[in-house]
């Protein structure tokens, strides 16, 4: 015998019959009658409704997601971009760094901007500022700027500074980094400055040529405390007062605090500048950084 399979729909049984007693729903509170008639009955009506109809309406929730650094990069760039000279590009980076606040590196076709987190919400008028100050270096609205940063301060303290790890180089080919921090910080802070030393990265090399116009033979970085002495000084024709004289300048950053005048950050104040020409050879290191500059450019 052929089979056929099982078809949708089906009749049913009578298991599963109207009359069935099981399937009455007396929902109309009257309480069925326990009697044989009962079980022969009509099944009883539902007469209540569900108490969702009865509910009000509501009015419909509105769902708003947190932003993302980037949606605020670009709220950001959009407000720059309408005080900026045509045909000019902005790069704009979001930051939440504890000492620069702003980083403006301008280029033949734009800007590139590192940006504080605490500019996002600014006013028009500071972002009209901000905008003067990234094309023009504008000096009132640099005091403008630093003014906005004074009374914001407290979002700079508030967050929370991740560990960073640097590798330290302190050895170099010729000088030891080390031993001469160790050296000034004993003869010249009494030992009670805490710092950290490394020489800081090779020379970038294009085309197999080396192109400097300037050198920066030392910095000083305040959020980790940390000297780089440039490379280039660690040369067999370098003198070693010479590197001393270097690491006891961004010494001196790590003792003496950055002041604001006129809305402007002033590293090396007259006390600053008092203190380092007491270094031993402070003349010695002026003449000969004088006589072989043009020698470090070239190395």
């Amino acid at each position: 015998m052929k089979r056929h399979s099982r078809p949708e729909t089906f009749a049913p049984t009578e298991a599963v019959r109207a009359s069935d007693p099981q399937l009455s729903l007396p929902f109309s509170g009257r309480k069925p009658s326990s009697g044989p008639a009962s079980r022969s009955a009509t099944p009883l009506v539902a007469t209540s409704s569900s108490r969702r109809a009865f509910r009000p309406e509501e009015a419909a929730r509105e769902v708003r997601l947190p932003r993302s650094p980037a949606d605020d990069a670009d709220r950001v760039a959009v407000a720059l971009s309408l005080y900026l000279p045509p045909g000019k590009t902005l790069e704009l980076a979001l930051t939440n760094n504890h000492y620069s606040m702003i980083s403006v590196r301008r280029k033949a076709d734009g800007y590139r901007l590192r940006l504080h987190q605490m500019f996002v919400d600014a006013a028009p008028r500071v972002v009209r500022a901000l905008a003067r100050y990234v094309v023009h270096n504008d000096r009132r609205a640099s005091t403008l700027l630093g003014e906005y940063i004074e009374d914001h301060q407290h979002i700079i303290r508030k967050q929370e500074r991740r560990p960073r790890h640097i590798k330290l180089r302190t050895a170099g080919r010729h000088h030891d980094l080390q031993a001469i921090y160790d050296r000034l910080n004993g003869q010249m802070f009494g030992g009670a400055l805490e710092a950290r030393i490394t020489w800081g990265p090779g020379a970038v090399q294009r085309d197999g040529i080396r192109r400097r116009r300037s050198i920066k033979m030392g910095s000083f970085a305040v959020e980790d405390r940390v000297i780089r002495i440039h490379p280039a000084l660690d040369q067999e024709n370098v003198p070693d007062f010479f590197v001393a004289w270097i690491v006891f300048h961004e010494m001196l950053h790590g003792k003496h605090e950055v002041r604001r005048t006129n809305g402007r950050r002033r590293f090396h104040t007259e006390e600053f500048l008092a203190e380092e020409r007491t270094f031993p050879d402070y003349d010695r290191a002026c003449a000969w950084e004088k006589a072989n500059l043009d020698r470090l450019l070239r190395s």
